[in-house]
């Protein structure tokens, strides 16, 4: 069993729930889309669909986490840093047909109530991106209980923008939530 296998078939997974949710993608799809042996799927992913889950979103939460320290480390202000991230993620939702990744915050919204390992997945993603936001308001001159504040709050803007930006297909909603940033943020 190659480590590609295992990648091929994390990959299509990641692709299957970002395109139709968790509850919607089956296990023969995952391995009939990413040409899988059956016994492949199992072999790397004993824990079957929820686990192919769990991984798709730790994958997508690093992935983010390295964009928004890659943002942050371009821009050195906090507003300006923040603005421009968000930004990105909305040119993302100009071409819908083609997006890759998996929102954390619709499987998130999906999979809660009905799986802790999936919640607690999700959570981690959600803690690691604000955690990444907060240091950087620290840093900024924000007190810790405002950054604090401030992270949860841009994250929840950002997740609730990507919502919208699915359902209108385009990125409209996370530029104008980039607008307001500077309001937000005012000290």
């Amino acid at each position: 069993m190659k480590k590609d296998s295992r990648d091929t078939i994390l990959s299509t997974a990641t692709r299957l729930f970002q395109l139709q949710g968790y509850s919607a993608t089956g296990l023969n799809q995952i391995i009939k889309e990413s040409n899988a042996p059956k016994g492949s799927l199992y072999y790397h992913f004993p824990g079957g669909k929820e686990q192919l889950a769990v991984e798709s979103i730790n994958k997508m939460a690093g992935v983010i986490a390295d964009l928004i320290t890659s943002d942050f480390a371009e821009y050195g202000n906090v507003v300006e840093a923040i603005q421009i991230h968000i930004r990105k993620i909305g040119e993302g939702f100009d071409d819908i047909e083609h997006i890759e990744g998996i929102h954390i915050g619709l499987i998130a919204a999906e999979t809660a109530l009905k799986s802790e390992p999936l919640r607690q997945a999700s959570k981690n993603a959600f803690d690691l991106w604000i955690s990444i936001y907060e240091q950087k308001l620290i840093e900024d001159g924000y007190g810790e209980e405002r950054a604090v504040q401030l992270s949860v709050l841009i994250n929840s803007l950002i997740e609730g923008s990507i919502t919208h930006a699915l359902t209108y297909k385009n990125g409209d909603a996370l530029r104008n939530a980039a607008d307001f940033i500077p309001v937000l943020l005012k000290k």
